[in-house]
């Protein structure tokens, strides 16, 4: 394809791929009002993300596995077609139960955008020269990412909007890109007979990711760490992964192909992007809180007070990926991005709700030139090792592995902040003489009084700080992991080799 006609069908992935992001970080800023109106509690305002993750993780090796038997055309106006209904339904939810199960149909959706665009990408564009489009995904990826949390806010502060339409704004963007995808994206259409889709795998990898998922949500809130049910539902979440592992050795189409780790390459990008998954979550979760609860802010000002964060994404996205591309070399950027991820996240880990915010500025700046300069990259490094027949494969594992650290993250560390605040505010208002609050519900801080409030605001500044203090080891085990990676020079054309 020519630079034009990979523009024009780029256009359309570009387009899903903004509708996909903007329905995960739209309600970031909106939650506690979502959550405050709907009844909901710490657990809650979790799931509604985690749900969507969750769905996400599951479903990106099949559709990763699809693409690699079907049309990429047709699969990617599916995703789109299912995010479109899951976003319509949610914006009618009418309690917390409802919304989080919707959130799993967009997170199908979601999960197929976001693996599909990376492999149509690559089907169409030589590991060499991807490094410049795969900047223009970055770059989507920050626009939707600043541009989602400034918009929920404002349609959430906007009286005669309300919180519902954060979930009906990226539907127009999802059906625009339909169209453009369906008159600009052309690829050979490759038909193999007597192909079977490994439907079990697939149940098998979904429920153990979901039993382990549910597990860290509930564990020390509904049951101990140290109880019957952990026990039970970890046992039976390893039971699956193995199960899981025995299928895939005897399918002859298997979701995930494990042949594919004897490559160190795709093993150890994997689990990098694992643990990217965990920091890369946390600073898009946790720092609406933060700037709500913790400094008093309004959605529309928490949004505002990220573009730091953001700024460094795109910045890294876009400038990494062009130097890639002229130079062909890659691990240095990865090591350089594991390098800043893991400062950024130590210095956000000692921040208070009083810290001055330009200090609070430099440390996302850093936190966001981390996650630009690794999380694309990652998946480049594994499309390169592999065979054309494998790329949906290899491109979905780094991704299922990434958004699956990143539910497990933003999972147990939801729990982990919901912890912290109880123990803070409950230290902070014994002090005062104060009882402390009950019900673990998201606290109106504008109808809270002082010096309660500032106790709360603390609480919730330093359990958010503790958030990102956790993630700090993680993310320098990513930076440890990515020195052993092999750095292989990008090829130059589509086909098998290396």
């Amino acid at each position: 394809m020519s630079h034009p006609e990979i523009m024009r069908a780029l256009s359309g992935l570009l387009l899903g791929m903004f509708a996909a992001i903007l329905s995960s970080t739209i309600v970031t800023n909106a939650l506690p009002r979502i959550i405050a109106d709907l009844g909901g509690g710490q657990s809650a305002f979790t799931w509604v993300v985690t749900a969507t993750l969750l769905a996400m993780t599951a479903s990106m090796p099949l559709w990763g596995k699809l693409a690699d038997l079907f049309d990429k055309k047709l699969l990617i106006q599916a995703a789109l077609s299912i995010y479109v209904i899951g976003s319509m339904i949610a914006g009618l939810s009418q309690n917390p139960a409802m919304l989080i199960t919707v959130r799993v149909v967009q997170g199908l959706g979601v999960g197929g955008l976001i693996g599909l665009s990376q492999i149509i990408l690559a089907a169409m564009i030589p590991p060499r020269q991807r490094g410049r489009y795969s900047g223009y995904l970055g770059a989507t990826f920050a626009a939707a990412t600043v541009s989602g949390p400034l918009i929920g806010g404002v349609i959430t502060d906007t009286s005669w909007l309300g919180w519902r339409w954060c979930f009906y704004i990226g539907v127009p963007f999802a059906l625009a890109a339909l169209v453009v995808l369906h008159r600009t994206l052309k690829l050979p259409v490759t038909r193999r007979p007597g192909v079977r889709i490994d439907w079990t795998g697939a149940g098998l990898v979904s429920a153990s990711v979901s039993l382990l998922l549910i597990w860290v949500t509930l564990a020390g809130d509904s049951y101990d760490w140290a109880s019957w049910q952990s026990f039970a539902m970890v046992g039976g979440s390893v039971l699956l992964a193995a199960l899981f592992v025995l299928v895939e050795t005897r399918a002859a189409e298997p979701i995930i192909p494990l042949r594919l780790f004897r490559d160190r390459t795709i093993s150890l990008t994997s689990a990098a992007s694992l643990l990217i998954g965990v920091a890369m979550l946390a600073g898009t979760v946790f720092f609406a809180q933060f700037f709500q609860l913790a400094r008093g802010e309004s959605a529309t000002m928490s949004g505002v007070m990220t573009i730091p964060m953001i700024a460094g994404m795109t910045l890294a996205s876009t400038v990494s990926g062009r130097l890639i591309t002229r130079t062909g070399r890659w691990k240095s950027w990865l090591l350089a991005g594991g390098v800043l991820l893991t400062g950024g996240c130590a210095l956000l880990g000692v921040m208070r709700y009083d810290t001055p915010y330009w200090q609070i500025a430099v440390s996302m700046t850093l936190l966001g030139l981390g996650i630009g300069m690794t999380m694309q990259n990652m998946v480049l490094a594994a499309q390169n090792v592999v065979a054309p027949g494998d790329l949906g494969a290899a491109s979905s594992m780094v991704a299922f592995f990434r958004t699956f650290g990143g539910a497990v993250g933003v999972a147990v560390l939801g729990a982990l902040l919901a912890n912290r605040v109880a123990e803070y505010s409950s230290s902070g208002l014994a002090e005062l003489g104060a009882a402390p609050e009950g019900g673990g519900r998201i606290p109106d801080m504008a109808a809270l009084e002082e010096p309660v409030r500032t106790v709360v605001a603390s609480a919730y500044g330093h359990g958010v700080a503790d958030v990102f203090l956790t993630t700090a080891p993680i993310a320098l085990g990513s930076l440890l992991l990515t020195v052993f990676i092999r750095e292989v020079a990008l090829r130059t054309h589509t086909g098998p080799g290396r």
